[in-house]
């Protein structure tokens, strides 16, 4: 008997194939020959038909030259931090396509000379948040309060409440921040409860008074906290760090601080997060006082906190086009959450057991603590979670009282029917 083993194709062979050759121009060679070498291994153990190893291996292709996968949120959390926060509007997408090539980011076409980097981003920001008399970009949120921490407090002391020395996210420390800039805490109040007072007598020598929102926790019962109005009667700058990046009030987070109430409360400065509730690109946005804004824009260490063309063009297009995915989803109507996923249970009847309920979601990413989002699921078996998890479109839920639920609230419309056709195919292997 013939041993199937001489029947497989050499790898060269299967690399010239015209489809393989097309995907290595799109995928790069390194890839596509993993891919080869994959269907080929499978072809020697039997697996594969020698006259099919250049089918297998474009099964084995990816989609891109990234191991990122794209996933349908239906955890309930409209601002996952370990799905990327907040994602992007299709203005956005399309503006990165743009940026992505050659752009005008730091050039003048009018005149051909070098340009404000990032105008169009700036001019954006400023006339979203009118209280702020100039606005300026770093890389993310950390970077703007470490930007603004070096430069007014290297060496001097930043006065900070003890119930606002806050940890967020994989072991991430304020306190630690501010002091690896060279920063000296000057503690003040009690874990519960702070007030004017005690900051007034410890502001001698302090380069600004730093208010911090304890974004993913709560502190209830007996406490007391000073709001920035009348921080802002001290005799030294006032820096708030937001956090979520709410530019303006918002009906559903009441509690929830913006730029323009803190700035137009008196505080100095105000920093943020882009990719949070403003739904943009991962940014730390510095939003105050003109002539700190730009000493800040000026300082040296501002050039290793710079964000790129594309991070420019997302912002600007967030701040410009349409409602961006996370304000749609605060915005949204449960009615007509409930009515999607009533929709859902019907495509799915009669061979997929599946009920429509109703849910409550959380804003996430270090928002809003405790503010429940009425929202609408798709309720199915909880031993389908890991299957749609790794399936070919991962949809994420999570588990509730022995039920998976697939939340609807951070799901697009128009992502419905994958939500069908992903429950569909775990279904029909269970």
């Amino acid at each position: 008997m013939p041993d199937p083993r001489r029947a497989t194709p050499r790898t060269d062979a299967v690399l010239a194939d015209p489809a393989l050759a097309a995907a290595a121009e799109r995928l790069g060679p390194a890839l596509v020959k993993d891919a080869a070498r994959r269907a080929i291994e499978d072809c020697r153990q039997g697996r594969v038909e020698p006259g099919d190893v250049v089918a297998r291996a474009l099964e084995l292709l990816p989609t891109t030259a990234t191991t990122v996968r794209a996933v349908l949120n239906a955890t309930g959390v409209l601002v996952h931090t370990n799905l990327g926060r907040a994602p992007l509007s299709p203005a956005a997408v399309d503006a990165l396509a743009v940026a992505a090539g050659t752009t005008d980011v730091e050039l003048d076409l009018t005149t051909g000379r070098r340009g404000r980097r990032g105008r169009g981003a700036l001019e954006a920001l400023a006339r979203a948040v009118p209280d702020a008399g100039a606005v300026h970009v770093v890389n993310n949120g950390a970077a703007a309060l470490a930007l603004v921490t070096l430069a007014l407090a290297a060496g001097r002391e930043v006065v900070v409440a003890r119930g606002e020395l806050v940890e967020i996210g994989d072991g991430f420390r304020i306190p630690e921040l501010l002091e690896s800039v060279g920063a000296r805490l000057r503690e003040v109040g009690t874990t519960n409860r702070v007030r004017l007072e005690d900051y007034a007598a410890a502001v001698d020598d302090a380069a600004f008074v730093l208010k911090v929102h304890p974004s993913n926790f709560q502190v209830t019962g007996f406490t007391s906290a000073v709001p920035v109005e009348e921080l802002a009667t001290l005799p030294v700058p006032v820096v708030v760090d937001i956090g979520s990046g709410l530019l303006a009030p918002h009906p559903r987070l009441p509690q929830e601080p913006s730029a323009a109430a803190a700035l137009r409360a008196g505080a100095t400065l105000v920093t943020a997060s882009g990719d949070k509730l403003l739904g943009g690109p991962q940014a730390g946005l510095l939003l105050g006082e003109t002539g700190l804004v730009e000493r800040l824009r000026r300082h040296p260490f501002a050039r290793a906190l710079r964000v790129d063309k594309l991070t420019l063009a997302a912002l600007e297009a967030t701040l410009t086009g349409p409602l961006p995915p996370v304000p749609a989803g605060l915005a949204a109507d449960p009615a007509a959450l409930l009515a999607r996923a009533e929709r859902i249970v019907a495509a799915l009847a009669p061979d997929v057991a599946a009920e429509a309920v109703a849910s409550v979601a959380a804003v996430g990413g270090g928002g809003a603590p405790g503010v429940e989002l009425p929202s609408a699921a798709v309720a199915v078996d909880e031993r389908w979670a890991q299957a749609l998890r790794t399936g070919p479109t991962p949809v994420l839920g999570r588990a509730h009282r022995g039920r998976l639920l697939l939340d609807l609230l951070a799901v697009p419309p128009e992502r419905d029917e994958d939500v069908v056709a992903a429950v569909r195919a775990v279904a029909g292997r269970s």
